[in-house]
């Protein structure tokens, strides 16, 4: 018998870490304290999308979605709601509307189009049931009754789906090119190794809907003729990996994994290959070569994977996105796919949208769709009051986009001709209180630290790079040091072997066209507008404005503010270590910062 209200908890990593699974106990209890355990039934689901506002319960079939809710909250949303009829309007997720909302209408929601993530947040993933429910390995039984693998990748090429890990390359070639290869033994590996700082987007796919990804690997093995695939993911996603393996068992279980899959004569097994968290790894050779046990670094090509991959049989790599799109471009044909989207990027894209916006998260948007949209719509805007200065795309390996170019389109074209890439999907965006000088030097620094070391000018380059970035944000620099950013930049560019060393300059490259004048500020005038680098940052009371409140002196970690009760304060500067707690402290904008 159905019952009369379904809860969708959030239990995706961002929930779960705001205490979401005690929450359904907690539900739990209360429910069955008053006696509407027949009534309303609470299931398990992965992330929302909202992750800044987590844990999220939407009620179903209201359609209210409930955000931030906290243990004390249960028992008054249990009477109220469950019980009454009346819903808790101050846990209602709103965002800047006062009254109530329904999911669907939130600007949040309204203009995302989800294809790879229509599951996560609406069924359980640690349920079979309830993906074969959503019209789950439908495809797979339409590949293996209706069509030839000739079929498969031709839908698939049509379709125009490019790799979704960053390069954009076409998955039909790459899987024509895998089948094309000679060779008894071939390979399909899932790249699940996301290590862009502040990307999210493949974990929470393998934790909301597992089945999605196994679906699409095993209709890339039937197509260029593998028996069996491999998720290659880092050890710092328990979750995703325990809800991947409960996926195959239950999927090997049911006959979709294994032998005779459909009561064809198909066989295809999957498993589980966890990395140490190289970022270098995210590279399809040196992700090869850390299946295979050696030292994840890139290699040579030619020979390609498709043509000389993993054991050195052809070997298809896609990543996470890619494959989740997979079932849906066979279920509805490559016509309908590529109405969506652009010329040459079609289908939607998932990107972890962060920084400083207010509605953080994870979002799917139609190829096409322009950045200011993006950030304004979905986003909701500015988080601060300051007002927007760059986004970030492409992670470490992509660049920063200015202003003036936020109705720039996201397609792959259009991204790379700022100097950015659409990487795997991470977008990070700042305000004017971020120093894009030390945004180079940040992301620099994440990928000297994590080069692999074959390649010289990457090994040695980038950190050459990072100290003439730190001499920069010191106040050391000079004004030939920009022309040795650049210089450096080409070589480590033209020089390395793999796309991560190729792009790492990107950050630099893209903050010297577009924010030269910060790097000039830095160097000329020994200031950092934006008051973040501390060597360069001067924190002064302003004597005419200070009312000797002391709350600066009693904040102040070092004691280097005196002055007496009611009368201006002074800052040793000389013992001051520029960590800007006076200047939060003061309430009477009685200091300054330059």
């Amino acid at each position: 018998m159905a019952k009369r209200l379904e809860l969708l908890i959030c239990t995706g990593t961002g929930c779960t870490s705001n205490k979401s699974l005690i929450i359904a106990e907690e539900l739990k209890k209360e429910i069955t304290k008053q006696g509407l355990q027949d009534e309303v039934e609470i299931l398990t689901t992965g992330c929302r999308g909202m992750c800044e506002f987590g844990p999220v319960i939407k009620v179903y079939p209201d359609n209210i979605l409930y955000a931030q809710v906290k243990i004390e909250d249960v028992p008054h949303m249990v009477t109220e709601h469950f019980l009454k009829g009346r819903p808790v309007k101050e846990l209602i997720w709103t965002g800047d509307n006062k009254d109530e909302i329904e999911e669907h209408k939130h600007p949040f929601f309204e203009k995302q189009m989800k294809l790879v993530l229509s599951n996560c947040g609406e069924i359980d993933p640690e349920s079979i049931d309830e993906y074969i429910g959503a019209s789950g390995y439908s495809a797979l039984g339409k590949v293996l009754s209706d069509m030839t693998p000739e079929d498969v990748i031709n839908e698939i090429t049509e379709a125009g789906l490019r790799g979704r890990g960053g390069a954009g390359f076409s998955t039909g070639l790459k899987w024509k090119f895998t089948r094309q290869a000679p060779g008894d033994e071939k390979y399909v590996i899932c790249n699940a190794d996301e290590g862009d700082p502040g990307a999210f987007m493949d974990r929470s796919v393998m934790e909301g809907d597992p089945h999605a990804i196994l679906e699409g690997m095993i209709i890339a093995g039937y197509a260029i003729g593998a028996t069996h695939g491999f998720v290659y993911t880092r050890a710092e996603y328990p979750l995703a990996i325990h809800r991947l393996q409960i996926a195959i068992d239950n999927a090997t279980e049911y006959g979709l994994l294994g032998k005779g899959i459909f009561e064809s004569n198909f066989n295809f097994k999957i498993e589980i290959r966890k990395g140490a968290g190289a970022f270098v790894c995210g590279e399809e050779t040196a992700l090869i070569a850390s299946i295979e046990g050696k030292r994840g670094m890139p290699r040579i090509r030619p020979p390609f994977p498709a043509q000389s991959g993993l054991w050195g049989k052809p070997t298809n790599i896609n990543n996470v996105e890619t494959f989740a799109n997979v079932r849906h471009i066979i279920a509805h044909g490559a016509k309908w796919y590529k109405n969506i989207g652009t010329e040459t990027s079609s289908g939607t894209k998932v990107f972890a949208l962060a920084g400083k916006i207010k509605n953080s998260g994870l979002i799917e948007v139609p190829m096409g769709m322009p950045l200011r949209e993006v950030i304004y719509s979905i986003g909701g805007g500015m988080k601060t009051d300051r007002p927007f200065k760059a986004v970030q795309m492409g992670g470490p390996s992509g660049g920063c986009i200015p202003e003036h170019l936020l109705d720039t389109i996201v397609d792959y074209d259009s991204i790379n001709k700022t100097g950015a890439i659409m990487g795997s999907g991470g977008m990070v965006v700042m305000d004017t209180s971020s120093c894009m000088v030390d945004i180079a030097k940040f992301f620099l620094n994440f990928t000297q630290n994590e080069s692999c070391g074959k390649c010289t000018f990457c090994r040695v380059g980038t950190k050459r790079m990072l100290e003439i970035l730190t001499r920069i944000t010191e106040g050391k620099g000079k004004m030939e040091d920009l022309d040795t950013l650049v210089e450096l930049s080409d070589k480590i560019k033209k020089t390395s072997l793999c796309g991560l060393g190729q792009t790492a300059p990107n950050p630099v490259l893209t903050t010297l066209k577009y924010f030269k004048d910060e790097y000039i500020a830095h160097i000329v005038d020994k200031k950092c507008p934006a008051g973040v680098c501390k060597k360069l940052v001067t924190f002064e009371i302003d004597p005419e404005k200070c009312i000797g409140c002391t709350a600066c002196a009693r904040k102040c970690p070092v004691k280097c503010i005196s002055g007496t009760p009611k009368n201006p304060h002074v800052i040793d500067q000389e013992a001051c270590i520029k960590c800007g707690a006076c200047y939060d402290a003061c309430k009477f904008d009685a200091i300054t910062k330059g």
